[in-house]
């Protein structure tokens, strides 16, 4: 079930019916969630919760082990089997076929022939995202960082609460289990204030996204020719818009729709194009991916505690396998690697060059840095290395002229759109909506809400899913 679509509306307006009826207690209340959840979930592929289900009972059982075993030898056997369920899963079916090829790739160079037997295996939605939700709980029971979920509702629901199962924020149990031991009730002030960020979330994902930027992309990059500089540019601008105002608006809606059942998660984003460098990005981009590859994956190997050397292979290992988080292909791979890259030479860098970073030098640096962020997406959004090499060859003006297919309306509607959307990351770097929205008048906020529903009820969006539901 899609959050642009008006049968969530009509299934989110049934849950909060449900959830603010006098009739259930607060356990009745979530058990609801929990089957509200597995609905939500279930409407695109009903045998799929078999998985969620599965995952749930094993690291269920995994964390109550671990929360009373002092046996090391066991406690990491538990952890071990948590931790191969879950990354099992990935790997049969997300990289299943990914790591056939490349196998047969291998064994073929040596002369043997030899050939796999496809299978039309379907991508489970979200599976990245709730398995590293889980295994963050295992992980943080083997450390004894966090107390066992009090009930195997309470840990269920954690699992798959559907405003940010699918695609996210990935929440650590500490933040969101604690959560549903009490009763929430969302405030007046909260309920609005949640369907506000809903209408948000939906207003960057339909009117921004699909509407204004989508279609540019997807001609640039589904073009076989050699293009003109500009072109290129022009469609990588629009993915880079593309790609934010998607992911971020589900992170919004999630946010959102958590905050009218009372429930507070994390935010996903902090303006990130405004980054003043790419450490500054990960601080802003994606933050509970981030957070959670710094703290399961880069810190465990070394992080900047065991010297230079070790420091930057963890930074490098880190983003290759964020890379591959994203997607089964080499391109993102390379997209995690240009990153690591990017970390590596910054760090160098600093280590060598002060200065004092002003309003002027900080636009400067925010710019440079989105500009290199642009030639990560291309692989990001590019299926072939032949499609990356020639928008990279082309927007680098080493392809001569080139072949022009974008229009000069949406030359101009996307060097608009993301030039406002830098500049208003820009200005909002260091504060929050909610904080200036709180200085502004109820009047101009409810206009600007008005022109938000009255461009989504009129946008001509296509309906798709949103970008990350494929991780």
């Amino acid at each position: 079930m899609l959050f642009n679509s008006l049968s969530f509306v009509v299934f989110l307006v049934v849950v909060l019916v449900l959830y603010y009826t006098k009739l259930f207690n607060w356990t009745n209340k979530k058990r609801m969630l929990l089957l509200a959840s597995y609905v939500f979930y279930g409407l695109w592929n009903p045998p799929l919760v078999i998985l969620l289900w599965i995952s749930t009972m094993v690291d269920w059982t995994a964390g109550n082990k671990l929360a009373t075993e002092n046996n090391q030898r066991k406690r990491n056997l538990w952890l071990l089997l948590s931790m191969a369920v879950n990354l099992g899963f990935l790997a049969f079916f997300k990289y299943r076929d990914f790591l056939l090829d490349n196998f047969t790739t291998v064994v073929n160079t040596y002369g043997y022939g030899y050939q796999t037997q496809p299978m039309d295996i379907i991508l489970p939605m979200g599976i990245s995202f709730y398995t590293f939700q889980t295994m963050s709980y295992t992980i943080d029971m083997y450390k004894r960082k966090i107390e066992p979920a009090k009930t195997f509702l309470d840990f269920a629901l954690y699992v798959t609460f559907f405003p940010q199962l699918v695609a996210g924020p990935i929440v650590r149990a500490k933040d969101l289990i604690t959560q549903f031991y009490e009763e929430k009730r969302a405030s007046a002030k909260q309920f609005f204030w949640g369907i506000f960020l809903l209408t948000i979330g939906l207003f960057q994902k339909i009117v921004l996204a699909d509407t204004l930027l989508s279609d540019t992309s997807d001609t640039v990059f589904g073009s076989k020719s050699i293009l003109h500089g500009l072109d290129a540019w022009i469609g990588t601008l629009a993915f880079s818009g593309q790609i934010f105002f998607d992911f971020a608006g589900y992170s919004t809606c999630a946010i959102g729709i958590a905050l009218m059942l009372g429930i507070i998660l994390p935010d996903n984003f902090k303006y990130p194009y405004a980054a003043i460098g790419f450490s500054d990005l990960w601080r802003r981009w994606h933050i509970s991916l981030s957070t959670w590859l710094r703290d399961y994956l880069y810190i465990p190997l070394g992080g900047n505690k065991h010297g230079i050397t070790r420091m930057y292979a963890a930074l490098m290992i880190t983003m290759l396998l964020g890379g591959l988080w994203h997607g089964a292909a080499w391109t993102f791979v390379v997209w995690g690697a240009l990153h690591g890259i990017y970390l590596v030479v910054e760090r160098m860098l600093r280590s060598k060059i002060q200065f004092k970073i002003n309003a002027f030098t900080g636009i400067l640096l925010a710019l440079l840095t989105y500009t290199m962020v642009n030639f990560t997406w291309v692989f990001f959004r590019a299926r072939e290395f032949s499609t990356a090499k020639n928008m990279i060859t082309s927007m680098l003006w080493m392809n001569g002229e080139g072949e022009k297919i974008v229009e000069t309306f949406d030359v101009v509607k996307v060097l608009t759109l993301i030039g406002l959307l830098f500049i208003a990351h820009w200005i909002m770097r260091n504060t929050s909506l909610k904080e200036v929205s709180s200085k502004l008048s109820p009047i101009i906020l409810g206009v600007v809400w008005a022109v938000m529903l009255f461009l989504i009820a009129i946008a001509q969006g296509s309906g798709e899913q949103f970008i990350y539901f494929q991780f």
